[in-house]
C-alpha cells in the first residue's frame, strides 16, 4: 500500500457568515485565524476567529468602509502579527489586529488589488520586510512598510500590453540581497522581477488567466513555483531545471473549474493543496524522478481529493504551526476548518 493511501482531507468545523469570504488566514503562533470580505453594501469586514475545544468561536470584528480583497502576514514580526491588505478602492492598509486600528495606509492602485504577498517577517537574514501588491491596472509595486507614501520598487506595463495583475508572489530571497517577484496576469503571462538589478528577469506564457502564485518556499533559491489558473490550469514550474529557452512545466487538470489557488504544506515543500471552483479540495504530492533532484523535472500525483462544498472556494491556508490542520473560505459564505490526517510522518 503507498503511504499515502491513508491520507484524508475531512471538515472538522465550519462556521457560515453574512458576508462574502475572500480569504481566509491563520494569524501566525495562535489557534486564531483571520478573515477577510465584503457586505452586500461594499463595506469591508476583518473577523478573528478562534479555536476553542472544538468549536469556532468570533473574538473580534472590524468594519471598514472599502470592501477588502486579499491580504497577508507575510511583512510582519511574529512578535508583532500585522495584517496587510488590499482593497477594492485599490487601497494598502496594515492593521495591528490587537486595537484594530490602521497603522499604515496608501492608495496604492488606481482599481482593486488582487493580490498582496509579503517577505522578511518571519525570517532573520532574508533581507528588509516588503510587501508586493497586484492590481486591475496592471501594475505590480513593492512597499517598505518603513517608509511612507511611494513603492520602493515599480513594474509597470506598456499601455499596449496592459493586461490585469492577478497573483503576485515572493521568492528566491536565500540571502539579504536576492529577492524575486512573480506576477500573473489574466492572459497567462508570467512574469519574473529581480528585485536586486531592477529587471525583468524571466517571462513566459501559461494556457490560461492565472489566479494564484507561490514558490515552495521563499527563503531558498528558486525551486518551483506552482501557478493556478482558469480552464482547470494546474501548473508547476521547475525553476531550478531550466533548458536553454525554458524552466520545465508540468500541467495538470483535474477540478474541472477555474483553480482559484494553490497552496504548499509548510512542513513539507513537496505537497501543495488547489482549491477549485466547484467546491473540490486536492493535495499533490510532487515526486523527484531519480536520485539526483537537478537531473529531471519529476512528476505529480493526486493523494487525495474532497469536494467539500457546491460554491467556489475562495481561498486556503494551512496553518504554520499545527501539521495538516487549514482553514478555507467559499463563495456560501462558509468557513471550514479542514484536517488532512497522517500527514505529520512526511514532515521535513
Amino acid at each position: 500500500m503507498d503511504k499515502f493511501d491513508s491520507v484524508c482531507i475531512t471538515t472538522y468545523a465550519e462556521k457560515e457568515v453574512n458576508y462574502n469570504l475572500f480569504e481566509s488566514l491563520w494569524i501566525p503562533c495562535s489557534a486564531k485565524f483571520v478573515t477577510l470580505g465584503a457586505t452586500p453594501t461594499s463595506n469591508g469586514v476583518i473577523q478573528i476567529y478562534e479555536l476553542n475545544n472544538g468549536k469556532v468561536e468570533l473574538i473580534k470584528e472590524k468594519k471598514h468602509d472599502r470592501s477588502i480583497k486579499c491580504g497577508t502576514f507575510g511583512a510582519s514580526s511574529l512578535v508583532n502579527r500585522h495584517l496587510a491588505t488590499g482593497d477594492f478602492c485599490g487601497n494598502l492598509d496594515i492593521w495591528d489586529l490587537e486595537t484594530s486600528t490602521s497603522i499604515y495606509s496608501v492608495k496604492a492602485h488606481q482599481n482593486v488589488i488582487f493580490s498582496v504577498d509579503g517577505i522578511a517577517g518571519r525570517s532573520l537574514h532574508c533581507g528588509a520586510p516588503e510587501i508586493v501588491t497586484g492590481s486591475y491596472d496592471g501594475f505590480v509595486k513593492v512597499w517598505d512598510p518603513r517608509q511612507k507614501e511611494k513603492p520602493v520598487a515599480i513594474m509597470e506595463p506598456l499601455d499596449e500590453m496592459k493586461r490585469q495583475c492577478w497573483a503576485v508572489t515572493f521568492g528566491n530571497a536565500y540571502n539579504s540581497q536576492e529577492r524575486i517577484v512573480g506576477a500573473g496576469y489574466d492572459n497567462g503571462d508570467l512574469k519574473l522581477f529581480d528585485l536586486r538589478n531592477m529587471a525583468l528577469s524571466d517571462e513566459f506564457n501559461l494556457p490560461d488567466g492565472i489566479c494564484s502564485l507561490e514558490f515552495d518556499r521563499k527563503d531558498i533559491k528558486m525551486n518551483k513555483l506552482l501557478a493556478t489558473g482558469l480552464e482547470d490550469n494546474i501548473s508547476l514550474c521547475i525553476m531550478r531545471n531550466r533548458s536553454s529557452y525554458q524552466y520545465p512545466i508540468i500541467t495538470e487538470r483535474v477540478h474541472r473549474s477555474t483553480v482559484w489557488c494553490g497552496k504548499h504544506l509548510p512542513q513539507n515543500r513537496d505537497i501543495f493543496m488547489t482549491c477549485g471552483g466547484s467546491g473540490s479540495l486536492c493535495l499533490w504530492k510532487y515526486n523527484y524522478c531519480s536520485d539526483d533532484p537537478s537531473s529531471d523535472s519529476g512528476a505529480l500525483k493526486v493523494i487525495q481529493n474532497n469536494t467539500v462544498t457546491n460554491q467556489c472556494i475562495t481561498s486556503f491556508d494551512w496553518s504554520p504551526d499545527k501539521i495538516g490542520l487549514a482553514v478555507c473560505s467559499s463563495m456560501d459564505q462558509m468557513i471550514r476548518l479542514m484536517i488532512v490526517s497522517r500527514l505529520n510522518q512526511y514532515s521535513q
